[in-house]
């Protein structure tokens, strides 16, 4: 009992290593971009619509990762998660790395849209794991104790990359932007490593087919990435403006659904047509929208109302940030405890999404009364934070329970994929919104309507009864 303690344990400390690092790799992004469009510098330098390009360039991102996360979790439950895993931080921190090497704009496109396509394929396989090695009564916690590396990594994106950037000056001079490309990129290579070594150790009899995975993988995000740049130059070409090619981009997303829908009825049946999981699904949507809002666009919206210096108004968002490190662990515990209640999760759930339209409707009401307390504005980011980290642990437990285990990755997969259209959408329409109307009210208040449709949703969940399935870790792929 205490070998199978220390190693869940142990595999629940990888993870948490892994969300760290893959998130501040895909954060750095918008304070990288909010730190062009104040010193104009690179392609955002003389952008008409510098805040609707620089948003598009994070939707671009999210596109990628949007279309490998059906994918990630299908071949998760062929070739083993553990694999996958480690396929997904080492890609996250080789392309991430080489974006410090680019200049241009369509080299800087094509590589984020790799690093979204290799990043995607983390996610359904890392709730797959935990769900797998965990103790029933503890799968709540372990996947909000996991999942709070996203807090650290997002809290470190936001601040530590404008540092990163200040230091590189003096050597880099206006391409100090790609220091923090480099220097992370690095990183998370070495933390590759880690994982691969704690996570998919060498054991005799145990196979981690790391080429069929790889190449199946390759071949998927081929076809993908060929499909986004084309989307992309197309539009660009017909003239549409940066919305406009953020919203044809998630138009692959609904034909990759719509394909495996077609395609893999029969096989994943359970995972597309059970009710519970559709409208969890559906949820999703609008907290991918107000991650990527606040985790691209929060450092400018408190810059904007007061917050001074880009330094200070990244320390002042990354309350938000922070707040996960509590947030995933206390939602995980609070859902644990009324599981056994009728619907339990469910109206948890529903009372925490509710919290949190209250808490987004407060922060654009101080605001836009002239509100600029650094104080304030901290304080409601950080209890806004701790409700949104902690509902998403709630909403991941309800998914776990609802999907058959030897099905979960595709069901994880699923969930993100289409929660992903709100990821594609949400930097660039909000960028697009603030250039409009020259603020963050419209785009605050338009993110808080969102999260009071997600809690409609909730609110029609009708939680089943725990599957044996989810009572029992299912066998490990890798080691068979």
């Amino acid at each position: 009992m205490a070998k199978a303690t220390e190693s869940y344990k142990r595999i629940w400390l990888m993870l948490f290593f892994g969300w760290t690092f893959a998130y501040i790799d895909r954060t750095l992004t918008g304070p990288v971009v909010t730190w062009m469009i104040q010193n104009k510098v690179a392609f955002l330098g003389s952008a008409a619509t510098p805040h609707a390009l620089g948003g598009l360039l994070g939707s671009l991102f999210f596109a990628g990762y949007m279309l490998t996360q059906f994918p990630g979790g299908y071949f998760g439950d062929k070739f083993g998660y553990r694999t996958i895993i480690v396929i997904s931080i080492a890609w996250a921190g080789l392309v991430t790395f080489l974006t410090g090497l680019t200049g241009g704009l369509v080299a800087f496109i094509g590589l984020r849209v790799l690093t979204g396509l290799g990043e995607g394929v983390w996610y359904s396989n890392d709730r797959s794991l935990v769900a797998q090695v965990t103790p029933p009564k503890g799968l709540g916690l372990g996947l909000g104790l996991v999942m709070s590396g996203l807090g650290v990594g997002l809290t470190a994106g936001l601040v530590g990359t404008i540092y990163i950037i200040d230091g590189a000056k003096p050597f880099f001079g206006n391409d100090a932007w790609k220091a923090p490309f480099l220097i992370l990129g690095t990183v998370t290579l070495c933390v590759a490593f880690l994982i691969k070594v704690n996570v998919a150790p060498r054991r005799e009899g145990v196979v981690y087919p790391y080429g069929k995975a790889l190449a199946s993988l390759l071949k998927y995000s081929t076809v993908f990435f060929l499909l986004i740049m084309g989307v992309y130059f197309l539009t660009a070409k017909l003239g549409l403006n940066d919305v406009g090619i953020a919203v044809a981009l998630t138009a692959l997303a609904l034909g990759l659904i719509a394909y495996i829908y077609s395609s893999k009825a029969k096989e994943i049946r359970p995972i597309l047509k059970d009710r519970n999981l559709v409208l969890l699904y559906l949820s999703a949507i609008p907290i991918l929208w107000h991650l990527w809002f606040y985790g691209f666009w929060s450092i400018a919206v408190v810059k904007d109302f007061g917050g001074g210096a880009l330094g200070k108004a990244a320390l002042v968002a990354s309350f938000n940030g922070v707040a996960g490190l509590l947030g995933f662990p206390l939602g995980g515990l609070i859902g644990d405890r009324v599981a056994h209640r009728p619907n339990g999760r469910r109206n948890v759930l529903v009372l925490m999404t509710v919290g949190l339209t209250v808490l987004v409707c407060a922060f654009a009401g101080y605001l836009m009364s002239g509100g600029k307390s650094l104080v304030v504005m901290s304080a409601i980011l950080l209890v806004s934070g701790l409700v949104f980290f902690a509902l998403q642990s709630v909403n991941f437990a309800l998914t776990a329970e609802a999907a058959p285990a030897n099905l979960r990755g595709a069901a994880f997969g699923m969930w993100n994929l289409i929660a992903e259209i709100g990821a594609v959408l949400s930097p660039v329409i909000s960028g697009a919104l603030r250039d409009a109307t020259g603020g963050w009210a419209a785009p605050l208040f338009l993110d808080a309507a969102l999260i009071g449709v997600s809690a409609v949703f909730v609110t029609l969940v009708s939680t089943v009864p725990a599957r044996a399935s989810a009572a029992v870790p299912a066998p490990d792929i890798s080691s068979t």
